[in-house]
């Protein structure tokens, strides 16, 4: 028997882009948040920083791995089951972090359990149904959802921050676990997997497939097209390790960066207070950043977008390295400019990208097991900077390697070239 939710109009699609918004602004700060409690709890027990920031490694470490298992879980049960599991395992892990005395517990609670948690409440975890919902503005709605996360940072990090400073970040750790398990618990009981499961379609589109009020087709390689993509046979195609090493390239940039920013700033010069506002203000930036971006991929591809933002990301490592010989404000606003307006923005491109190449009934499968490994890049970055700086008192090299790691992972994904399977909706009737 259809859903009641099925006589809900077309907008539906829509209203799953809004609480995959708010769950984003809330599931992936609470992740991001690691940024804040690091610094006092190296403070508090004295552990090398390599140690400290290992945890955020290794919970990244362990998503790489469970990321193809929620795809294929994304499959069979949908996203009731991957979001309201992730959301137990955030709340968890916050409230735990809270009592943590020795080592293990730091890499059991804000590396294991928020890891796994808020890998199924952000970008992997929205990414593995929400493309399902949108064909032509599939881009623009993905950014949508996704710029969730700099609206919950603006507000979450400088309210964690304060609480930190005034309680302590046991007090915060328990605050934020409690803001996620209230908010978002209910509100996802109405995420669906697919627009069909109500009767609709994506883009909110009436006219069935082939009809003359149909969109006109936009696949360019109708062999590729016309295969039902599996993980297995996915596998074997030199477009699926393309893929996977600019994501791996990609998530290694992005995550360094947000690991180890608040730290760094604090070292050069900055307030502990001003650092977290600059981590906070990136993500609001990212904001219109990332819907712009989101658009501009369904105008003119995703390859564009990515590499856009990922110059965005080499541009932020740069001015990091410039920044500690000119710890200015001038230098910090740029950075954060560039950070969050232009490198946030490749994720529009992301799960887009896949799915017009790997698009079927498998995708959350296929698309699993690349965030996996793009997860094995987000984990390695932050634990190499940290083993970096200890040993050498700096960040430059690390940071120099994130560059070249940034320039690989536009190419890789030009290299993939989605476009040469499906056009996006402003090329089609161009090409």
């Amino acid at each position: 028997m259809r859903s009641s939710l099925a006589r809900l109009p077309f907008f539906y699609g829509w209203v799953i882009v809004a609480i995959a918004f708010v769950t984003m602004a809330i599931g992936v700060n609470a992740r991001t948040a690691f940024s804040l409690f690091f610094p006092p709890i190296v403070t508090e027990f004295g552990w090398d920083r390599g140690a400290t920031a290992g945890a955020f490694s290794f919970g990244f470490l362990i998503t790489a791995f469970a990321s193809p298992l929620f795809g294929r879980l994304m499959d069979r049960y949908g996203p009731l089951v991957i979001i309201e599991g992730g959301i137990a395992c955030v709340a968890a892990g916050l409230f735990l972090a809270a009592h943590m005395r020795e080592p293990w517990h730091l890499y059991l609670t804000l590396g294991v359990l928020v890891g796994l948690g808020s890998t199924c409440l952000g970008y992997t975890g929205q990414g593995l149904y929400l493309p399902n919902w949108f064909a032509r503005r599939r881009g623009l709605a993905t950014s949508i959802a996704y710029a969730g996360a700099g609206v919950g940072s603006i507000f979450m990090m400088p309210w964690l921050q304060s609480m930190i400073v005034a309680q302590g970040w046991r007090a915060a750790a328990t605050a934020a676990g409690l803001l996620v398990l209230v908010v978002l618990a209910p509100l996802n009981l109405l995420v669906r997997r697919r627009p069909e499961d109500l009767g609709l379609r994506p883009d909110g589109d009436g006219a069935p497939a082939g009809s003359a009020g149909a969109a006109p087709s936009n696949v360019v390689d109708h062999a590729w097209a016309a295969i039902d993509w599996t993980l297995a046979r996915a596998l074997r195609t030199a477009r699926f390790w393309w893929l996977a090493s600019a994501m791996f390239a990609a998530m290694f940039s992005w995550y360094t960066v947000q690991v180890h920013q608040t730290k760094y700033l604090i070292e050069v010069g900055h307030a502990p207070m001003y650092a977290a506002w600059a981590l906070g203000f990136v993500s609001l930036i990212a904001v219109p950043g990332q819907i712009l971006m989101g658009h501009l991929s369904d105008r003119f591809g995703r390859e564009w977008v990515w590499a856009a933002g990922n110059a965005g990301f080499a541009l932020t490592y740069v001015l990091l390295i410039v920044m500690r010989d000119m710890p200015g404000t001038t230098l910090l606003w740029a950075m954060v400019f560039v950070q969050g307006f232009i490198g946030y923005g490749l994720t529009g491109a992301m799960g887009a990208a896949v799915s017009e190449i790997f698009q079927g009934r498998h995708f959350g499968s296929i698309f699993g097991m690349l965030m996996g490994i793009g997860m094995a890049g987000g984990a390695l970055g932050p634990w190499l900077a940290g083993v970096i700086h200890d040993a050498t008192g700096s960040y430059s090299p690390v940071f120099a390697l994130a560059i070249a790691c940034s320039v690989a992972s536009a190419a890789c994904l030009a290299i993939a070239a989605p476009r040469k399977v499906r056009l996006v909706a402003g090329r089609v009737g161009r090409a």
